[in-house]
């Protein structure tokens, strides 16, 4: 399916360690305590990973391991480097102790020294981030579903103006964008678009763009100039792979019907339409195009994502209490950011964060600042917690 045509509606930093939305953020990874057994664990496992795959010819094992060795690549190659800088260090430090080396020898060391500390302070902090509990499905694509909300045609303008901002922020990124469904509104923009973005780490850039979008502006149909707020709904799902949510062929109930186009004409004469009724949870997907084989594929795909994230949901509300208020809870009713068109301002209200670039984030140019500003904001909360369970130990 293609994706409707849009009338225009009315009128990054590259570091973690030097974005300016949260200031403790340093302190906090200058005071994380980084388990040496856990660095040397993890060289082991990509040790043996990587033996494991010049033997095996099991091609399900080589997917599963390939992708496990692309995650611990970096944190491994850090820790190889921290622990090289290290043994430099003690070897210089030995060097300074030797009362009998002569003054120039004593100032090369002391220069190195100096050096090899800064380096693995930076190495150290590097290895504190990618230590962190990781989410299993950051390096997953999305199923995007963005919805009008309250606002009337507004809203559908609306709707399909993020929709065109994650088009073009997919593009950007170059990942894959194809649209699995779409109702168009009835002055333009959408009232429900439902895509599949393609690439990695997808859903590590995008997850916290699920909630409520709220926007301030005058419509083109509003003739006394007053502004008007509306509202459209996001929600980002991981893409979900037979592997990841078993669907029993006994739990679901297909249906097809005639695919009808706009106007009530019909696309074709043939019964293409699928609906599938997962009957457990009483989800309802529907797929309208031509070819009922592809409709079918492209409902599963997206009854597997609602799924997967309904278990994903689930396990999250079952955890401590102190992390559900976390950054990125996925809570589609939550009002996240509000887009003020007369002030040409972003506000994402998680973190109090405003950027004056809104046409910029709507392109999807800036929207890496915002994206950046929410990891940093929830690394920062998961390195206090990892700070507090360790006693505030430092490094």
């Amino acid at each position: 399916m293609c994706a409707p045509s849009f009338a225009p509606s009315p009128k990054r930093s590259e570091s973690l360690f030097d974005t300016p939305f949260s200031p403790a953020f340093e302190n906090i990874i200058s005071g994380t305590m980084i388990p040496q057994d856990k660095l040397q664990s993890v060289i082991d496992r990509h040790a043996a990973i990587t033996e494991t795959l010049t033997k095996t010819q099991d091609v399900e094992n080589i997917v599963r391991l390939s992708r496990e060795l692309a995650g611990i690549d970096e944190v491994a190659a850090k820790a190889k480097a921290l622990q090289e800088a290290q043994g430099e260090l003690a070897q210089a430090q030995s060097l300074l102790d030797d009362a009998e080396i002569d003054a120039d020898m004593r100032a090369l060391a002391e220069e190195e020294k100096a050096a090899l500390e800064e380096s693995i302070e930076a190495l150290s902090a590097d290895l504190r981030i990618l230590l962190l509990p990781r989410d299993s499905a950051d390096d997953k694509g999305v199923i995007l579903e963005v919805r009008a909300g309250t606002g009337g045609d507004e809203a559908a303008l609306f709707a399909g103006d993020l929709f065109r901002m994650y088009e073009r922020y997919a593009a950007l990124r170059k990942w894959k964008i194809e649209v699995l469904s779409a109702s168009e509104g009835d002055v333009g923009g959408v009232k429900e678009i439902i895509a599949d973005i393609s690439g990695r780490g997808a859903y590590a850039r995008l997850k916290y763009e699920s909630g409520v979008h709220r926007v301030q502006r005058v419509p083109e149909t509003e003739s006394g100039g007053r502004v008007h707020t509306s509202a459209a709904t996001v929600a980002v799902l991981p893409e979900a792979e037979e592997v990841d949510i078993e669907i029993r062929a006994e739990d679901i109930r297909i249906d097809t019907m005639r695919a009808s186009g706009a106007g009530g004409q019909h696309v074709n004469t043939t019964d293409s339409a699928v609906r599938i009724t997962h009957m457990p949870t009483g989800i309802v997907v529907t797929s309208s195009e031509k070819s009922q084989h592809q409709n079918r594929a492209r409902a599963m795909q997206v009854l597997r994502a609602r799924l997967y994230d309904m278990e994903r949901q689930k396990a999250d509300a079952e955890r401590a209490a102190a992390r559900r208020g976390q950054v990125g809870s996925g809570d589609r009713s939550e009002r996240i950011r509000t887009y003020n068109f007369p002030q040409g301002r972003v506000t994402d209200h998680r973190i109090n964060l405003t950027l004056y670039k809104l046409d910029k984030i709507l392109d999807g140019e800036a929207l890496d600042e915002m994206v950046d500003a929410l990891t940093a904001d929830d690394q920062a909360r998961m390195l206090a917690d990892v700070g507090k369970n360790a006693g505030g130990g430092t490094a």
